[in-house]
């Protein structure tokens, strides 16, 4: 194995089947098969057409990664997959891909964290991730604040959302406005051209009292369905743009809020923000100038890298190998609700002796 080890990752717990390729930190491929348009009649992800789409779509995306990165399947050094959490059906095929590739090609497996995941990616993009680093990672299925000293082993929960996550709420004012789904970019798209200040919807868990890292985004929706509906009873015309660029600010202003304060409470310079919404070009403003004002140095990956993607299951993966952490065996099974303390999931042996057998059936060329 080269100092750098060569890692192929899969990702599939929702509704992207992605596979990156990376050496190191250095990322030399990241293929992604979406089923988004699939769902959008439905407004929002339907598990069994997202488990089916990515049946139809894995080995093909393994394939063109294969190809975009130059390499062989044989000169990998191990196969990683996100094991949880994530939507039980899609997982199961991305495990049980991994599996077999592993087995077939005499690898290494590494079953590990979605949100471990996420926070690793930054490494392809800044290098090497400061111990420790804040990370605030934003999607459809998470919100959450996480205190990382080491992305292999230790990474605790500081808060999350208690009911909707920020891309859930994204989805269903998009909803509401008739935007179309997924409701993130297009909100920040009409958001670009309306006034933040117009309507003052309100900000959840930010009193005095509240807890000072969880987050909540169930009322938010509401207030603005409701004015939304408030309006159209009267029968006037609702101003998208504005409605769009109140509800966003509000959104950013309390993640952004909450994620400086964690910063400056537990002494990290550091913030790492990652998930889909991640790529909010307000979010990625707002926190910048926060950021600075309170001396921390902030880390956000390009947009690509922040939506669900193969390359930060290698990148952690990668990781994992570089660290000399122990394999996964062969049991592995998917978590809907891995907890993001179990970054991955070992062998009981703890000594990679499982993979030693499988490295002399791959001589069999199990796979060819």
């Amino acid at each position: 194995m080269a100092d750098e080890p060569l890692v192929l990752g899969i990702e599939t717990s929702c509704d992207e089947t992605g596979v990156g390729i990376v050496r190191g930190n250095t990322l030399l491929a990241d293929a992604v098969a979406s089923s988004v348009d699939e769902h959008a009649r439905f407004g929002g992800v339907v598990p069994e057409v997202a488990s089916r789409a990515h049946l139809e779509a894995m080995v093909p995306t393994i394939e063109r990664a294969l190809k975009d990165a130059g390499v062989s399947a044989r000169d990998l050094d191990g196969i990683a997959v996100t094991a949880g959490p994530g939507l039980a059906g899609a997982l199961l095929v991305g495990v049980s891909a991994a599996k077999a590739y592993a087995y077939a090609l005499g690898k290494p497996l590494y079953g590990v964290n979605h949100l471990a995941s996420h926070i690793c990616v930054d490494q392809l993009e800044h290098g090497p991730l400061p111990e420790p680093t804040m990370a605030l990672l934003v999607s459809g299925g998470h919100s959450s604040l996480l205190l990382s000293t080491d992305i292999t082993s230790d990474v605790r929960p500081m808060g999350a959302t208690i009911d909707d996550a920020a891309g859930e709420a994204f989805d269903k004012i998009a909803r509401v406005l008739n935007l179309g789904f997924p409701g993130g970019p297009v909100i920040d798209r009409y958001a670009k051209e309306g006034d933040p200040s117009a309507i003052a919807f309100p900000r959840g868990l930010t009193g005095p009292r509240d807890p000072a890292y969880d987050f909540s985004f169930s009322g938010l929706k509401t207030s603005v369905a409701r004015w939304i509906e408030a309006k159209r009873a009267a029968g006037e015309e609702v101003p998208v743009r504005d409605v769009s660029a109140s509800f966003q600010e509000a959104v950013v202003d309390v993640l952004t809020r909450k994620a400086v304060r964690a910063c400056k409470d537990e002494g990290v310079d550091h913030l790492m923000i990652g998930g889909g919404v991640a790529a909010n070009s307000r979010l990625r403003a707002l926190a910048q100038e926060r950021c600075e004002a309170a001396g921390i140095r902030l880390r956000v990956p390009r947009p690509k890298l922040c939506t669900d993607n193969g390359a930060m299951v290698a990148a952690l993966g990668a990781e994992m190998v570089s660290r000399n952490r122990a394999a996964s065996d062969w049991d592995l099974s998917a978590d809907s609700s891995l907890p993001v303390t179990d970054p991955h999931v070992p062998g009981r042996s703890h000594g990679g002796h499982d993979h030693d057998h499988v490295h002399e059936v791959s001589k069999e060329n199990l796979y060819s």
